[in-house]
């Protein structure tokens, strides 16, 4: 559905803020090119990265900026417990259906922005969750399984940052988990820079998802491991729910969080996230 196969938004050379499209063929080459000042892009204008997108020229890309804003966002969708791995790293069961929480969209953050850590999550069990994101392209509801990918405007990566004490422990959360204010704090969210489109990865069954803090590989899985795959999601998120254009569904993460550790290595201030 998308008029784009790799969407950005950047700062043109003028001080112009655009959406583009990369010219590359490679995703690696975004951050390759941009770093050598090589990077260019067919400007896409319009409002939204979402909405209709006029094609414009050719031209060099100064700066990239944050893909998605929070105003962007209607709301973010979660899947809790979606790789086989993580489920059985964190000692449970695989679940009959998605397990479903929601973010706020004051949680979505840019892709290299800090992440605060509020007062009251300050209990060293900050983690990390490398995820695949969905980004919905059109509002749809009750949406059948097999047409779920032409509601899907592209994929990125995003983190899920989760305050495990208000998670899990029992002095604060209770005896159930406790998932939608452990890791619903401002900028608990941040989204890759870039959004794929399915017509080049299709359902996005077959990708490689790592995450590396401070250069440290912690997560290293195929999305092949997800439990509940895309479209499976999208259907099973819109049944009875309006499904709106903008709104960002995570996943879910695979196994190698700090909280599946004998010895947890949470994140401290100052560690960097990829």
């Amino acid at each position: 559905m998308s008029s784009w196969n790799r969407l950005i938004r950047f700062v043109k050379d003028n001080g112009a803020e655009s959406f583009g499209e990369p010219c590359i063929e490679t995703d690696q080459q975004l951050t390759d090119q941009l770093a050598k000042n090589e990077l260019w892009a067919i400007a896409l204008n319009g409002p939204s990265a979402v909405g209709p997108l006029v094609r414009g020229d050719k031209v060099h890309v100064h700066a990239l900026r944050d893909i998605l804003k929070p105003n962007d966002v209607p709301i973010v969708r979660c899947i809790g417990l979606n790789y086989m791995k993580h489920i059985q790293e964190g000692g449970r069961k695989p679940p009959p259906y998605p397990s479903v929480f929601l973010k706020p969209s004051t949680t979505i953050a840019g892709f290299d922005e800090d992440i605060p850590i509020p007062t009251i999550a300050q209990d060293g069990t900050v983690d990390y969750e490398g995820e695949l994101a969905v980004v919905i392209g059109k509002t749809g509801k009750d949406i059948p399984k097999s047409s779920a990918l032409d509601f899907v405007a592209g994929y990125c990566v995003a983190n899920d940052v989760s305050a495990r004490g208000w998670q899990r422990d029992p002095s604060k959360a209770g005896v159930v988990p406790q998932w939608c204010f452990s890791k619903g704090f401002d900028k608990f969210a941040p989204l890759g820079p870039m959004l794929v489109a399915p017509s080049l990865v299709g359902n996005a069954s077959d990708l490689h998802l790592r995450t590396l803090v401070n250069g440290e590989e912690r997560q290293n899985t195929s999305t092949g491991d997800l439990l509940f795959g895309v479209e499976e999601i999208v259907s099973f998120c819109s049944q009875g729910t309006t499904l709106e254009a903008g709104t960002v569904i995570l996943t879910g993460t695979p196994s190698g969080v700090a909280m599946g550790m004998k010895e947890p290595k949470y994140l401290n201030d100052g560690d960097v996230v990829e």
